[in-house]
């Protein structure tokens, strides 16, 4: 019997197991618990004057930022960085964003008055910022009414359930026609989805290649495709990559600017 079939034999440890957790990385976890508790007591025993109560009690234990780089998510930072220069570029007057990263919208809406939509709207409360309900696919707006509009990192969720929005197989079709019908012609639309092989990931999202998108949205003129590729390697925002670097991805992500002409 090997070593690793007889620690599956010990109570819980199938348990780690079927959680996809590797006999090393549960070590690890051991090891790293075992340094916060050291140290506490070290840094109480530093403690000459209480200018703050410390008790175990009020532990906060934060045990995996001990890293040598200030670690980020690669699509949330590079394509919220993308879309508030494009909207830099653009200055619109009022902007329109559904179901998008909150954290764009509240920036933003130092320079810009924005409208933010989501299937769960947000109690976000800042000057320049509507938050109000919409359903991305069955939006309330007018047709060609939107000069300026953001669906990022969104489609590929819808009818997945994981929202608790209802399952719909073509969901997310649904979605970008309701894009397309309401963006206004001369109307900017911002679109960002995960880019590599088409699949599904459930619940969490799809996957889809950039020829797919650009079918999917073959009314409108692409003005601009960025990547931001999967690797660290691969840079940050990279306008019209090569094909060998595209479809070298499985999970990047694309960032399309549209013109409805």
């Amino acid at each position: 019997m090997s070593i690793k079939q007889k620690i599956k034999k010990i109570p819980g440890a199938i348990y780690i197991y079927e959680c996809g957790l590797s006999i090393k990385s549960f070590f690890y976890s051991f090891i790293t618990v075992f340094s916060f508790f050291s140290q506490y007591f070290k840094f109480k025993k530093l403690i000459v004057t209480e200018r703050f109560k410390i008790k175990w009690s009020y532990k906060s234990a934060i045990t995996f930022e001990k890293t040598v780089m200030t670690e980020f998510d690669r699509h949330y930072i590079y394509h919220t960085a993308w879309a508030a220069r494009c909207l830099a570029e653009t200055k619109p007057i009022k902007h329109i964003d559904i179901s998008s990263s909150l954290y764009l919208s509240g920036i933003c809406s130092a320079f810009i008055n924005i409208e933010f939509y989501d299937f769960r709207p947000a109690d976000l409360q800042l000057s320049n910022l509507k938050c109000e309900s919409a359903n991305l696919t069955n939006l309330h707006f007018a047709a060609n009414s939107i000069n300026s509009l953001s669906c990022m990192h969104t489609v590929e969720h819808i009818g997945l359930g994981r929202y608790g929005d209802t399952l719909d197989v073509d969901g997310d079709l649904k979605a970008i026609s309701e894009l397309i019908r309401v963006l206004a012609p001369g109307g900017n639309l911002f679109f960002v989805v995960p880019v590599g092989e088409p699949t599904i990931q459930f619940n969490a999202h799809r996957i889809y290649s950039r020829d797919q998108i650009l079918t999917y949205f073959k009314e409108l003129k692409l003005e601009r495709f960025t990547l931001i590729g999967e690797q660290f390697s691969q840079g940050g925002l990279i306008d019209n990559p090569s094909k060998e670097l595209l479809d070298s991805q499985k999970y990047g992500c694309g960032c399309f600017w549209f013109k409805k002409i």
